[in-house]
């Protein structure tokens, strides 16, 4: 990444407080929802950031993780509509959007059709165990996430606002899975991996989760506060020489171009398209925020590098049979850039 540094625009007075605030909020959520779950600092401070740069999230890890809990205990957090769709093999798109139902009228001996909402009319959607369902149903859920409304015949129906899906997922070596393609993988601001958790939050799991009644989560954000919030994270400031540096990282995921590492050509089929700068711009904005700074920095880009990259960097036979994945890619290239 380039060390040359240049100025960006100085935050507004009043943007400056309200960073200030959600900062506090940030805090404040954090440790509610320590309540109940203990551990997996960077998975919660991964989802914020998506919560606040009106992202998507897909949380990969294997079951037993309590990535539901974690999720449900987010929204536990905030006064927004909550609901959670379990997906099974045999679930169908109607399932997930709604369908049109015949209905009696006012009038006698006529009938009409009302459509009747689904589940993913909600402020925050848990879909659990997203590449346990078909394609055609996951196709129908990731073009909800991507256009916000739902038609059906010749009706549009728009989706509630905020509106973002937190999906988990099971790792694809599981049986009984139909893996995300990429291009729908795409449409998540972040793949989170969530690992196990060390050997003393591991004692602290089995004290504090076999005992009594789980701690009921005080609500402490609205929905338009987070919209406030959200707008916020897109006024933050940005130094012209972080687009430099997200647009170079970006582009050495491809294999195609002339000036990617070697390295890169010899290990990766695909790389990471524009939808990835973006969000890593948005998702570095969230971040600087959530850290109470009034501008973007480099620390800032290379903690949303690896969630924002690992799921849109295709690797071929050669790196799987050398045990490279994607997140080292990523690893690799932003280390490469701090030189």
């Amino acid at each position: 990444m380039t060390d040359t540094l240049t100025t960006a625009p100085e935050p507004k007075e009043e943007d400056v407080a309200a960073i200030d605030q959600l900062r506090d909020t940030y805090d404040r959520m954090r440790a509610e929802i320590a309540k109940v779950i203990i551990g997996q600092d960077d998975v919660i401070e991964k989802l914020l950031i998506c919560i606040f740069a009106r992202g998507h999230a897909l949380l990969m890890g294997v079951p037993g993780l309590a990535k539901t809990l974690l999720i449900h205990s987010l929204s536990d957090v905030m006064s927004l509509a909550f609901s959670r769709i379990q997906f099974t093999p045999d679930l169908m798109p109607a399932d997930i959007t709604g369908t049109e139902i015949l209905q009696e009228t006012d009038k006698p001996g006529r009938r009409a059709f009302e459509f009747v909402k689904g589940p993913i009319f909600a402020n925050i959607v848990l879909a659990d165990e997203i590449n346990r369902t078909p394609p055609k149903t996951q196709a129908a859920l990731l073009q909800a996430m991507q256009e916000h409304h739902v038609t059906v015949g010749n009706q549009r129906f728009d989706l509630p606002s905020p509106f973002f899906v937190l999906a988990t997922q099971n790792p694809i070596e599981q049986e009984g899975t139909y893996p995300l393609p990429e291009a729908q993988l795409d449409r998540f601001m972040f793949l989170i991996h969530v690992d196990y958790p060390d050997h003393g939050e591991e004692v602290r799991i089995a004290r504090e989760t076999t005992g009594g009644a789980a701690a009921a989560l005080q609500k402490l954000v609205t929905g338009e506060e987070i919209l406030r919030y959200q707008d916020l994270v897109r006024r933050v400031p940005v130094p012209d020489h972080i687009y430099t540096d997200v647009v170079n990282l970006t582009r050495a995921t491809r294999p195609n171009l002339d000036d990617s590492p070697d390295w890169v050509r010899n290990w990766v089929s695909w790389g990471a398209g524009p939808r990835a700068v973006q969000y890593m711009i948005l998702g570095a904005k969230a971040r600087a925020v959530l850290q109470g700074s009034y501008l973007v920095r480099r620390e800032d880009v290379e903690a949303v590098a690896e969630p924002v990259l690992s799921h849109r960097i295709l690797t071929n036979f050669h790196a799987d049979s050398e045990g490279i994945d994607s997140r080292e890619i990523v690893r690799r290239l932003t280390a490469a850039g701090k030189e």
